[in-house]
């Protein structure tokens, strides 16, 4: 009895670390509040216009095709994300602030994948979708916040007017 006590008393340790482990942001810099500076997801039920975000490696550096982009307050845009490079890249949509914080965390936890609202991470010659709706002005920018990446140039400036 006294066995089967320590047992039940050790999965319940483990239940409440596990709770509040997934209460929690994840890893630091990695919060999941569903807050994003540069808007929210969007519907992909809903119209939005097309932008190609081509990423990959070239003469040495590292970059996204096109650089710009431009946006009205409250469009809706699909981005349709295409990896050419040799390596994993990724798109994450924050301002630059946000990006260089998260960065940082990606140093200490390099293997952090992002596959959310406003991230997603390819593998080389791999597509992925984004539908986003911009409903703050400002300036926000997109990087490839791997290891490195931004420092080869990974890095694209969008305007919400």
């Amino acid at each position: 009895m006294k066995h089967a006590t320590i047992s039940l008393i050790a999965l319940a340790a483990v239940t409440s670390i596990s709770a509040i482990a997934w209460a929690g942001e994840g890893p630091k810099g990695h919060s999941h509040d569903d807050s994003f500076s540069a808007g929210e997801p969007g519907d992909p039920k809903k119209p939005a216009r097309i932008v190609q975000v081509t990423m990959g490696e070239m003469d040495q550096k590292m970059m996204f095709m096109p650089m710009k982009i431009d946006v009205k307050k409250g469009e809706q845009i699909k981005f349709v994300l295409r990896n050419n490079g040799e390596l994993e890249h990724e798109f994450v949509l924050a301002t630059t602030a946000e990006n260089l914080k998260h960065a940082e965390a990606m140093k200490k936890n390099p293997d952090m994948e992002h596959d959310d609202p406003n991230a997603k991470r390819l593998a080389p010659k791999k597509t992925a979708e984004m539908v986003w709706k911009f409903s703050k002005p400002g300036e926000f920018e997109f990087a490839c916040l791997i290891p490195g990446h931004r420092e080869s140039g990974m890095t694209g400036t969008l305007t919400v007017k």
